[in-house]
């Protein structure tokens, strides 16, 4: 499965208007329900409850947040990126510009955990991150990410 099936320009927002953690999962989750389908609440519900856990900050400026939704029709992935960094209690104590979230029903649970291996492979390339923070529109972001996976 690759990223970019699961993922659209439409699915992509920079920039991400919200400053806090909360406020970030709540616009991606608002993204998400606009472009994939499901209910804002359930969204919300399941990646807070998933963040209560173990911060989905995953290091290096980016994070992950996710969960499973029962609302959401199909596994799905939105993303964007903020202007400035944003505390997002991430594993390495460093503040977060590029997020992704993945969010499905249980039925996807597979497809949930080998989404989230692939995302987070391609984020440990340190010029990946850099071509991806400085796309200016969703289109070249959705391109970085094609080009990533075929390379």
């Amino acid at each position: 499965m690759l990223l970019s099936e699961l993922l659209t320009p439409e699915r992509v927002r920079i920039p991400l208007q919200s400053r806090d953690k909360r406020g970030i999962v709540r616009e991606l989750s608002q993204l998400l329900v606009d472009t994939a389908g499901g209910e804002l609440d359930d969204v919300v519900s399941a990646v807070e409850e998933r963040e209560a856990l173990l911060s989905t900050g995953i290091g290096f400026g980016v994070a992950i947040p996710h969960g499973r939704a029962p609302s959401v029709p199909d596994l799905a992935v939105v993303c964007g990126t903020t202007p400035e960094p944003v505390a997002f209690d991430a594993i390495d104590g460093q503040p977060v510009r590029l997020f992704f979230m993945l969010v499905g029903p249980e039925r996807c649970a597979g497809q949930h955990v080998k989404a989230l291996g692939r995302l987070a492979r391609l984020v440990r390339s340190e010029s990946l991150r850099g071509r991806l923070l400085a796309a200016p529109t969703p289109a070249d972001f959705f391109g970085v990410i094609t080009e990533a996976e075929v390379a």
